[in-house]
């Protein structure tokens, strides 16, 4: 399968850019996107689980704090741990289920997440949603930055609909299928097109 990397993610820019100008004015004032790569595996899936209708620092402080507590975060050495000691570290009473469930599904081989990487995309999120707390954009998600797959638009991702909105000049935020329709536009490179949105929303929040 295709995977993103340093030189490809540059290349396909580039190319963006030059077919589409609010993509344009993301590169003009910011340059290239970083990748954003991810380790594949159980850590990483869990901590996009975390991240699920949360802020990326709230998911990450407890994601930190869970591998602080147990040195090394693995499916055994989750079941370690009980539900109080989850909740204080900030697992919600649901973000606990998943975990437990993920963790489970791994441990019974119910789910190989090492296969994932030799899979198509569609068959990816066929895998991964069918864990218990695992939807589209969870999924999508994992497709775009551990296995860096080319052309994936996480679906339901507010910060891309408030990127574009502002980018394109529009009077409301599309809701989420039709940005998924206006994310054709960008194909074969609609993980790049998200990654210069998320840029674009990042470096406009960020202080000047």
């Amino acid at each position: 399968m295709k995977r993103l990397n340093a030189t490809s993610l540059k290349n396909a820019t580039v190319r963006l850019v030059c077919e589409h100008p609010e993509l344009e004015r993301v590169y003009r004032a910011y340059g290239t996107p970083p990748l954003w790569g991810r380790e594949p595996g159980f850590a990483t899936l869990l901590q996009i689980i975390l991240e699920q209708q949360v802020s990326l620092a709230s998911a990450k402080a407890c994601f930190d704090k869970l591998a602080a507590y147990l040195g090394e975060v693995s499916p055994e050495t989750l079941l370690t741990l009980n539900d109080i000691e989850l909740k204080k570290i900030g697992f919600s009473r649901q973000k606990t289920a998943y975990a437990r469930h993920l963790s489970e599904a791994v441990i019974e081989q119910r789910i190989d997440l090492n296969t994932l990487a030799t899979l198509p995309d569609t068959e990816v999120k066929g895998q991964l949603t069918k864990l218990k707390g695992v939807g589209e954009w969870t999924s999508d998600i994992y497709l775009l930055m551990a296995l860096l797959r080319p052309d994936v638009m996480p679906k339901g991702d507010i910060a891309l609909h408030a990127a574009y909105q502002k980018l394109a000049g529009l009077d409301a935020r599309p809701a989420s299928e039709e940005f998924i329709a206006i994310a054709e536009k960008w194909k074969p490179f609609r993980s790049v097109a998200a990654r210069l949105l998320w840029h674009f929303y990042l470096s406009e929040k960020r202080p000047r």
